[in-house]
């Protein structure tokens, strides 16, 4: 018997809401039952039921309202949160659909029963509440799978983009492997062209003894001066090798700048001196300790200065250590030597330049290493130099450099 007050559709819709627990069991017994929906089986009862018991109770407010536009925006919001959470759980669009078509299957027979037992039930009443049914579990459907290819779609913007990005990165290494290979090929070109020469420099010095005895002292001389330069080639080499071959920790001390400043000093006074030039120096005595690598550092150092001499014939070479602020100080060095031209100023701190209008021994390696011991130390560098009057070169260091993954 029926309420006079409520429709025959409400009615269904009250039953609906009563059954709603039993309801959703039904179903949940016959998605674990379908053969054809494999991926249910791993799921537990709250992620199998998931989104259905709200979607129950908006079908059950569109049945009430004999209006589905009203429970519209809350149906297809639970329908995307269903869809999404079948895409994670690893449900193909075949079996999203399959088990929502049991739902729709399910309350279709739930009709049937209704109305079997209430006469006022018409044929009518069940098309219509069968209408209704059928429009949003459709909806329902519909909904859910566009929330699927929608995650599916990012999924596979996200891998096209960690593509693009491996395809990137390889492309740059495939680039830095054949900068790396010419590279080494530049050191095997430049390293064969030098020993030609120190050799027939020593052939000729061997010759000249052969053929002029009385001249035996300048052949001596000149093959002395060829073991010098062979030998300044090689410690060239070899330092440059360890500097990149050295894989190790960076080790970290803290050490008074003064004192190695003073140990520099030591190291090059002579050297310059020797060659006619005036070392100037300047410490500023607000520097105290810093933490870094000391050896690193002196290496740096004793290269730039190295450099200097090799290309001042007349002036000066200064040294000098300065505080800046943001706790960071200066390393600089300049000399009064034949300069950078402009067109040089690219190329200076790669490999095997130098400049070879001039007599000066050596691999042109000394600003390629210093480059690389900046990088480890995390020093800036940066230059300025005028052709024919001179070169500056200013590090900027950190007081405290930090150990790797601190």
């Amino acid at each position: 018997m029926t309420d006079s007050h409520i429709s025959p559709l409400s009615a269904f819709a009250a039953q609906l809401r009563s059954q709603q627990v039993d309801l959703t069991e039904r179903w949940m017994k016959a998605v674990f039952h379908d053969a054809e929906l494999t991926e249910s089986d791993r799921l537990t009862y709250e992620q199998l039921a998931d989104h259905i018991p709200n979607i129950l109770d908006e079908i059950c407010a569109a049945l009430e309202q004999q209006d589905l536009d009203s429970v519209e925006s809350a149906m297809e919001r639970d329908a995307r949160l269903h869809g999404k959470l079948r895409w994670k759980q690893g449900y193909r669009i075949d079996e999203l659909v399959r088990e929502l078509d049991l739902f729709r299957q399910m309350l279709s027979g739930t009709i049937v029963e209704f109305s079997e037992a209430r006469p006022y039930f018409t044929r009518r009443h069940e098309e219509r509440a069968r209408h209704f049914i059928d429009e949003a579990v459709g909806f329902v459907t519909l909904t859910s799978i566009r929330e699927v290819v929608t995650e599916r779609d990012r999924k596979i913007d996200d891998y096209t983009g960690r593509l693009e990005r491996a395809n990137h990165e390889l492309t740059l290494k495939q680039r830095l492997v054949a900068e790396l290979y010419e590279s080494r090929m530049q050191i095997t070109r430049s390293v064969v062209h030098d020993l030609r020469n120190f050799l027939n420099v020593f052939s000729m010095a061997l010759q000249l003894i052969s053929r002029a005895p009385s001249k035996v002292e300048t052949a001596l001389a000149l093959a002395r001066r060829q073991t010098t330069d062979m030998k300044t080639l090689v410690d060239e080499l070899v330092e440059y090798s360890v500097v990149l071959g050295d894989s190790s920790p960076l080790t970290l001390e803290r050490f008074a700048l003064r004192e190695l400043f003073d140990e520099l000093v030591i190291s090059c006074e002579a050297a310059i001196e020797a060659k006619g030039l005036r070392l100037q120096t300047a410490f500023d005595s607000a520097l105290d300790e810093v933490v870094s690598n000391r050896l690193k550092l002196k290496q740096v150092a004793l290269n730039l200065l190295t450099n200097a001499a090799k290309y001042t014939r007349a002036g000066r070479i200064e040294l000098a250590m300065t505080a800046l602020e943001n706790d960071c100080w200066q390393l600089r060095v300049s000399d009064t030597g034949v300069g950078i031209g402009e067109s040089d100023r690219e190329r200076v701190f790669k490999e095997f330049e130098r400049a070879t209008h001039e007599d000066i021994p050596g691999a042109g390696l000394g600003l390629a290493i210093v480059t690389e011991l900046c990088r480890v130390l995390e020093g800036e560098i940066r230059f300025d130099s005028r052709e024919g009057e001179g070169t500056v070169f200013e590090i900027t260091f950190p007081m405290r450099l930090e150990a790797a993954g601190s």
